[in-house]
């Protein structure tokens, strides 16, 4: 149970940012760090037990039985292998310098699916020489940044075969061009959050897409005669050090690994309230009991290198804290001293002093060279080490990720078969992740009233209902005199609306409530924010991010699928609660009503609860389906389930409610929506 101080805003009942409303009244935001909590409490948890189990490890079989365990579970958050289909691999040009060359690659990781790399091939060598992937950061032009071609050309020209390719959304390799091959949903992180979370709606992940990228690269640099299959290695930086992290879990084949600025602790990042990208985030991974140091451990006993930096934004304490539990581990394996951190000095980057510890552990393991310091570079223009005429695989009509979801969407949508009332709600509950429901009415606390805020009716009383431990859905009552206790316990017709993004705002601004208040002027109306939104909208991640791609309230969708606990589950979960609690109050027959965001959970919990007599839901989302089959979307992560179209859409939730339960829809919005 977290304390209740933890639960309050201090920032003055409002969100840095946010200004007072056409009433002159600031946003309330009481609870503004309820979320955080809760989710940094969940983390804490898990964490805890998996520290217990890994210093309760004491010989070297214990430590092979856990490599194994985490090895298994890594496959299961990311989900199985696709089918290995033809690379067929292209030179498209080389480039010669004195001591080595550079041949421009490209290959097709999956079916017209163009991966676009460099091979850089030692000269005057004997073959074969050890080979290395190497995986590129968040860097707009890719392969081509100056940090990634330094590591490269600076293998090579210590007698490593280097293949670098460029990540789906950077470089060549942009997946939103218009007619000119120019970026239209903007470079690197931005195509990945946009083509990621879209792929969650279809049971797919877009760090899965990546990591086989990287696997099929490691294909490609196998069928070089100069490649040393007994040495291959992979390293990258940032999100190449993601990529390089996750491969190390998911690729029994490399010998040695050097992760730069990434690995650290989910919990850390959770802490110091740092988002990351859809690939850095693997659905089912905390929940699972993995962390970031587990990637690693699936590598062990082979050589590996944890690259950190001094100033970076990716806590050095969990690198350390990874390295530790790496330490106990190897040591019972009997190989203390294949492990190593290396912290650099500076900021986040593969600067120089991290590259040279990249080496000097490369070489360690195959002895190719003796060097300590970097050789002399040259930096080529990206035009130079282009694959492609045009600079991107658009002009070979290559096939892009929204175009395999929206495929397998359609293929999902063909092979579900229709679900009978029992079926469809074992179906939402399993998809949300719901667990039993509590059978017990929860606990609520009465809040104090404040000054008016102008709400259609003369009096207010909100309530904070708990829902779970550490978890408060805040519920206001409308009346006419005034009530500061308990709800009523006369029993009477009830109204529950939950709010798009605020229940206090859309009070005062949302003309269906005062419609709803006018056409059953009997009923009670209860206006409620479930969590992340209003009252408990967190201030998080930043100033006033909640609604930016990068923001809080992305933030919590992943880690809610990191956890296994999907976001739009939990807020299903707190309307349940709410209904139960209603009920217990006098209420056993309510008109559940959502708008927008709040249509989702009000539809899904209208499904299974018995507390439900009627629904009206406005500017809801028609269907999940229109999202996957849409190049364009606005809805967000947080509305998502993982593989829900696997098994259900919306419509089917909707014939359900429309057949029993008086459903009214109100100008329902399709993949981009305008909210009122």
């Amino acid at each position: 149970m977290l304390a209740s101080s933890s639960l309050i805003g201090t920032h003055g009942g409002r969100l840095f940012g946010q200004s007072a409303d056409k009433a002159g009244l600031l946003p309330l935001n009481r609870f503004s760090r309820m979320v955080q909590e809760w989710f940094v409490d969940q983390v804490r948890q898990i964490e805890a037990k998996e520290n217990a189990k890994r210093s309760s490890l004491k010989t070297k079989a214990d430590a092979q039985a856990y490599v194994s365990s985490v090895q298994d579970r890594i496959r299961q958050a990311f989900g199985p292998e696709p089918e290995r289909t033809p690379l067929n691999p292209e030179i498209t040009g080389v480039v010669e310098r004195e001591n080595y060359k550079i041949e421009k690659v490209v290959f097709q990781s999956r079916p017209n699916f163009y991966v676009t790399a460099n091979l850089y091939i030692p000269k005057n060598r004997q073959f074969p020489l050890p080979g290395v992937v190497g995986s590129c950061g968040h860097s707009t032009n890719g392969k081509a940044a100056e940090a990634y071609q330094s590591f490269a050309q600076g293998l090579a020209r210590q007698g490593y075969v280097v293949l670098i390719f460029d990540p789906i959304g950077q470089g060549e390799r942009l997946q939103y061009t218009d007619a000119q091959f120019k970026p239209r949903r903007g470079v690197g992180t931005s195509e990945h959050l946009y083509a990621g979370n879209q792929q969650f709606l279809v049971g797919e992940f877009f760090g899965s897409w990546r990591a086989w990228d990287g696997i099929r690269a490691l294909d490609y640099l196998l069928t070089r005669s100069e490649v040393d299959p007994q040495h291959v290695g992979i390293t990258g930086n940032s999100g190449g050090g993601t990529m390089s992290t996750w491969l190390c879990g998911l690729e029994r084949r490399w010998t040695m690994a050097a992760p730069a600025c990434f690995v650290t602790t989910f919990r850390r990042n959770l802490e110091n309230e740092l988002p990351a990208d859809t690939e850095q985030c693997p659905p089912r991974a905390i929940g699972l009991g993995l962390d970031h140091a587990d990637f690693l451990a699936a590598m062990a006993p082979k050589p590996v290198i944890i690259l950190a930096k001094e100033r970076d934004y990716f806590d050095v304490r969990g690198a350390t804290e990874a390295y530790l539990r790496l330490k106990h581990l190897y040591t019972l394996l009997g190989v203390p001293d294949n492990i190593a951190l290396h912290v650099g000095p500076t900021e986040h980057g593969y600067s120089q002093e991290n590259r040279e510890a990249m080496y000097r552990w490369f070489n360690r393991a195959t002895k190719i060279s003796d060097a300590q310091a970097e050789p002399m570079l040259t930096i080529e223009q990206d035009k130079t080490i282009e694959c492609l005429p045009t600079g991107q695989v658009a002009e070979r009509k290559s096939t892009t990720v929204f175009e395999f979801t929206q495929q397998k969407a359609d293929a999902l949508k063909s092979a579900r078969r229709p679900l009978n009332l029992s079926e469809l709600k074992s179906a939402v509950r399993a998809v949300l992740k719901l667990g039993d429901i509590p059978s017990e009415v929860p606990d609520y606390r009465i809040l104090r009233p404040g000054r008016s805020r102008r709400y259609p009716k003369a009096f207010s009383t909100t309530y904070a209902v708990q829902t779970e431990s550490g978890i408060f859905a805040l519920v206001t009552r409308l009346s006419d005199q005034s009530h500061m206790s308990r709800p009523s316990q006369i029993p009477r017709p009830a109204i529950l609306y939950l709010a798009h993004h605020s229940a206090d705002d859309e009070l005062r601004q949302e003309p269906l409530i005062a419609e709803l208040l006018k056409s059953d002027s009997e009923a009670t109306l209860y206006a409620c924010d479930v969590r992340g939104v209003g009252e408990s909208r967190p201030d998080t991640c930043g100033s006033d991010q909640f609604l930016a791609p990068y923001g809080s309230d992305y933030f919590y969708a992943a880690h809610s699928l990191m956890l296994d606990k999907p976001y739009v589950g939990r807020k299903t979960f707190d309307a349940l609660q709410v209904l139960q609690w209603m009920a217990a109050n006098g209420h056993s027959r309510i008109h559940l009503v959502g708008k927008g965001w709040g249509a989702i959970p009000a539809a899904l919990a209208a499904l299974l609860s018995e507390h439900v007599a009627r629904v009206t839901l406005k500017q809801g989302l028609a269907s999940y389906a229109s999202i996957a089959q849409s190049e364009e979307y606005s809805w967000p992560l947080s509305s998502f389930a993982p593989g829900i179209l696997e098994y259900f859409d919306l419509p089917d939730i909707y014939a359900f409610l429309q057949a029993q339960k008086q459903l009214v829809q109100i100008q329902m919005q399709g993949p981009v929506a305008k909210f009122s």
